[in-house]
């Protein structure tokens, strides 16, 4: 049997109570968190950069209850913190923009894009919470697939869940989501 790795043994010593475990974890693996948030941001948040997307990770992950076993659902908790993260900051532009401040905003032609980019977001997340309804595995594949960039494999260990599975709940996620969105 594998030694767990090094990620591993830090969040067992962080649910175990050592309170300076999962910022051990977190520095750790912060490259790779860097380059999941440039996966997160890829979907259209001009006004989010990568390292205040990973901070903010941080800080919800550290107050939240992140209860991660292994550095693969480590990874899918965080895909899941930058979702919320990602999504919320689009609903307060959105917000913003349909004028729930003092100001009046005009949009520009060179708006519209990131506008539209927002409020594709904001009804992915909608559709995706619908979705954990019937199938929580499978708002987690769409969650580690789209806002992480994870791969099949690598979606398959944050979930413990076989790639065949994986390939399966995405398929089905897809025409899923699909179908709402023509309705």
């Amino acid at each position: 049997m594998n030694e767990p790795g090094p990620i591993t043994m830090l969040l067992r010593l962080s649910r175990e109570g050592d309170a300076a475990a999962m910022g051990r974890a977190f520095a750790l693996t912060y490259a790779e968190l860097k380059q999941l948030a440039r996966r997160a941001l890829r979907r259209g948040q001009p006004t989010l950069d990568t390292t205040a997307l990973v901070h903010e990770c941080y800080v919800r992950l550290m107050s939240g209850d992140a209860d991660a076993r292994d550095s693969g659902h480590f990874m899918a908790l965080a895909a899941r913190a930058m979702r919320q993260i990602v999504c919320d900051h689009a609903r307060r532009r959105l917000a913003r923009k349909r004028g729930s401040g003092d100001v009046a905003i005009e949009l520009a032609p060179e708006h519209l894009a990131t506008y539209d980019e927002a409020s594709k977001l904001v009804e992915l997340d909608d559709l995706l919470e619908r979705l954990a309804k019937s199938s929580v595995r499978e708002a987690r594949v769409v969650e580690c697939r789209v806002f992480g960039g994870m791969s099949v494999a690598e979606t398959a260990a944050a979930l413990c869940v076989s790639d065949r599975t994986v390939e399966l709940d995405w398929q089905h996620a897809r025409a899923w989501l699909l179908a709402q969105q023509h309705q």
